[in-house]
């Protein structure tokens, strides 16, 4: 029987594991699936994210990045507001040339965290 890959787990770094529990769990709505102290996992609907503690990490120098496939993503985006989450300055709700609607987001590290949902040609 041939391997198959089954799902992705991605994984982050985080200064503060503590404040990133505090803004995946309390703003963005994940759950925690596990908390080892220097390595939490959250995850929602299937997904999950991985943040390994980097107390050096300077998060004006992290390239983190997660896409992140959704549906029904205008009452995502207006949950994120609603929620006090600030949008990435160039990633507002927009339709894209590649056919995804999407909008990104900043985690305290500075992890890129960009929302899409696939659109009708």
């Amino acid at each position: 029987m041939s391997p198959k890959l089954i799902s992705i787990a991605p994984k982050l770094p985080s200064r503060n594991c503590e404040n990133t529990k505090l803004f995946y769990v309390g703003l963005l709505g994940f759950k925690l699936i596990g908390d080892y102290g220097d390595y939490v996992l959250v995850g929602l609907d299937g997904i999950e994210i991985h943040f390994f503690q980097f107390t050096d990490l300077n998060p004006h120098e992290n390239y983190g990045q997660v896409y992140i496939r959704v549906s029904n993503i205008d009452n995502l985006y207006l949950k994120v507001i609603q929620n006090g989450v600030q949008i990435h300055p160039n990633g507002s709700l927009s339709n894209k040339p590649w056919h995804q609607r999407e909008f990104s987001l900043l985690d305290p590290d500075y992890n890129l965290l960009t929302f899409g949902e696939g659109l009708m040609n």
